[in-house]
């Protein structure tokens, strides 16, 4: 069978759900995927003409008066089967994070204490409003009835997990660069 890659798989899941346009798609990358899984514009569309192309889903277009055509994508069989078969595969490659403020601290040595606890002070605030951000996803999907709820709580569930413990990272490592003082 052949092989895409990730963006192609990510808009085949994405396909699953109520989002058919390229427009919708990207609304759900904004509200949802942005927090682990970074798709453009300008990766949607080639995505979904090349999808369309491999018969791995179907077009249709809803003529709108004054304004444009509407394409809206439907997965095909064959498209929720390499769906299926790629969730199959075992994981290639385990995420590395590129993280500038790690990288900043990496090389504290040559920055002034006051910059470095700024740096970490910004960026645990800047985690709290994320965290805040995965709350508020969490209430408003709370209603929602999909059969993949649970998957969608699990992604978010990780989110807010990882950003609190990178919160309270910020704490421990602003205490160790007091005691330094």
């Amino acid at each position: 069978m052949k092989s895409y890659n990730d963006t192609t798989y990510a808009i085949l899941g994405i396909l699953t759900t109520e989002c058919k346009s390229g427009y919708a798609i990207k609304q759900l990358i904004d509200r949802s995927l942005q927090h682990f899984w970074k798709i453009s514009y300008g990766q949607i569309y080639p995505t979904l003409k090349l999808i369309s192309q491999e018969g791995l889903a179907e077009v249709r277009t809803s003529v709108r008066d004054g304004k444009p055509d509407k394409n809206e994508y439907y997965l095909t069989a064959k498209g929720l089967e390499v769906l299926k078969n790629w969730l199959e595969q075992p994981i290639e490659q385990f995420p590395t994070e590129r993280n500038e403020v790690l990288l900043k601290l990496f090389f504290g040595h040559y920055q002034s204490d006051e910059s470095q606890q700024s740096l970490l002070q910004n960026y645990k605030e800047a985690l709290k409003g994320r965290y805040q951000t995965y709350v508020a996803i969490e209430h408003a999907i709370q209603q929602d009835t999909s059969e993949n709820l649970k998957y969608w709580l699990f992604t978010l569930d990780y989110g807010k997990r990882t950003t609190q413990a990178t919160i309270e990272w910020c704490d421990f490592t602003l205490q160790q660069l007091h005691k330094e003082e």
